[in-house]
């Protein structure tokens, strides 16, 4: 992760792009890269193009670090700890093999 985070840092530096990533901004795109994301599997959500998809999780991912540079929180340490919230949300005798929302476990 640390290498990623170098090279987006460096691309961002190299064109003075930083000052258009707000946090606001950054929400925003997020969504925006999300949306072509879905966007890949829209028709036929069985027959995508496989690069298409990992371009748009690429540009996913990178506002997404881009989001957590500008917080200044570390990307790894957010999701452990997301992750430990939710395994408490959906213990796994009562989700294992089933998309119920956790309230109605």
């Amino acid at each position: 992760m640390k290498t990623v985070i170098e090279e987006i840092d460096k691309f961002n530096k190299e064109r003075d792009w930083d000052k258009f990533h707000s946090p606001e901004n950054l929400a925003k795109s997020i969504c925006i890269e999300a949306g072509e994301l879905l966007e890949c599997f829209q028709w036929n959500g069985e027959n995508y193009n496989k690069d298409e998809v990992c371009e748009e999780l690429a540009d996913v991912f990178t506002y997404c670090i881009q989001m957590a540079m500008k917080l200044e929180v570390n990307p790894e340490e957010i999701i452990l700890a997301k992750l430990e919230k939710t395994k408490k949300k959906y213990p796994v005798e009562r989700a294992k093999g089933i998309s119920t929302k956790y309230n109605k476990l």
